[in-house]
């Protein structure tokens, strides 16, 4: 592998119909959602290892702590930024937000590991 902190990607989105709380089921308000901006977010953290991990690994998601700050209407771009904090091992923590032209919308932590992809797949349920 090569990974080494401050590797980091940046993803952006136009909010959506399908980006809402009410199409997620997660709210009843036309709105991002925050399932949405999380995904965004581990979006973002898979393209900053893309490349980085030996070969036949993936990296699957742990962990999320995550603040969702304010709402974004439909039509407002937003793009996440995730930067790897720390290696430990096979887990692997990145710095996430969310942003759009006026300030932050979202912040926290993903945590996700590195794993054989094949061996994952097959203690699949």
């Amino acid at each position: 592998m090569t990974l080494v902190p401050g590797l980091s990607a940046r993803v952006e989105l136009e909010v959506a119909d399908t980006d809402t709380a009410e199409s997620f089921g997660s709210g009843d308000v036309p709105v991002l959602s925050t399932p949405r901006l999380v995904a965004l977010c581990e979006q973002a953290s898979c393209q900053a290892v893309a490349g980085h991990l030996a070969e036949g690994c993936t990296s699957v998601g742990k962990q999320v702590q995550f603040d969702h700050l304010v709402p974004v209407s439909i039509g407002r771009t937003v793009w996440a930024e995730a930067t790897l904090d720390r290696i430990d091992g096979r887990r692997l923590t990145f710095t996430v937000s969310v942003s759009d032209g006026t300030g932050l919308v979202a912040a926290g932590k993903v945590g996700r590991v590195v794993v054989d992809r094949s061996s994952f797949l097959s203690r699949a349920r």
